[in-house]
């Protein structure tokens, strides 16, 4: 009897074992889709954020676009127009200019070497060659100088300073223009706000009365091209100090590596 008792009891503890063990498996197995679920919301949420932010930044750029479109035509066709050439003809300029002006960057170090190495191998045509197959004003310079190297190093170092202005010409080429239009800009901007201030008052005579409405609404239109045009006249002021910035720093190079090559000339003569 005991030993029924006994095998009753060990089955028992083995059944009831057997449960636990399944049960655990099954919350093992229902934590890792609850994680899934909850990783899926999130990431629905995060692309309808993203999305939201998108249609918001459209939704943005084009009321920034139809703002500016109504204020242009608020402030007349005309004079709006006028200024917005002055925009366009500017940057042209300063876009070419910025390409010119990269293009003419040397790195004078390097071309130095190059010369002494050929000086000392080819001699001068050696060195005019390396001249030629370099781009920039500081080799045209180096040219100019390399080719008057049998007048003496008086004639070199003249040669050198007249073609060096000729070449600040070139890259001060079109600046005259860009200041032109800095100044342009708000002159029309202002003439446009005297002429819509004439319009202005000129419809108040023709009502015969001051209305705030009337009187403020011709001011507002008449003060929109003087916005415009200092607008236009910063943005192009802007790029006329960053290209004569850089005008500046080519400059220094030039008479830096003219010095440089002067020297290089007198050592290799008095080796030579």
């Amino acid at each position: 009897m005991k030993k029924l008792f006994t095998l009753a009891a060990v089955l028992g503890m083995l059944t009831f074992g057997a449960s636990s063990f399944v049960s655990a498996q099954e919350g093992n197995n229902t934590a890792p889709d609850t994680a899934l679920v909850q990783q899926d919301t999130l990431a629905v949420q995060q692309d309808s954020a993203a999305q939201t932010e998108a249609v918001a930044l459209v939704v943005e750029e084009e009321s920034l676009h139809k703002a500016i479109k109504t204020k242009f035509i608020e402030g007349g066709p005309g004079f709006m127009s006028s200024i917005l050439l002055t925009l366009i003809f500017g940057l042209a300029i300063v876009i070419e200019r910025i390409i010119y002006l990269n293009l003419s960057t040397t790195n004078t170090k390097k071309l130095l070497s190059n010369i002494e190495v050929a000086l000392q191998k080819g001699g001068v045509e050696a060195a005019k060659e390396v001249c030629r197959n370099t781009r920039g004003p500081v080799a045209s310079i180096f040219y100019q100088g390399l080719d008057r190297t049998h007048e003496g190093i008086d004639v070199v170092e003249k040669s050198i300073v007249t073609y060096g202005s000729v070449m600040m010409g070139q890259l001060e080429k079109g600046l005259t223009w860009i200041s032109l239009f800095i100044a342009v800009a708000p002159m029309l901007g202002f003439m446009g706000t005297v002429i819509g201030m004439i319009q202005a008052f000129d419809a108040i005579q023709a009502a015969g009365d001051i209305s705030p409405s009337l009187v403020a609404g011709g001011i507002k239109v008449a003060l929109i091209t003087t916005v415009f045009g200092l607008v236009v006249a910063i943005i192009l002021q802007l790029f006329y100090n960053y290209l004569l910035s850089k005008i500046d720093s080519i400059t220094n190079e030039m008479e830096d590596a003219s010095v440089s090559l002067l020297d290089l000339l007198v050592k290799f003569n008095l080796k030579k």
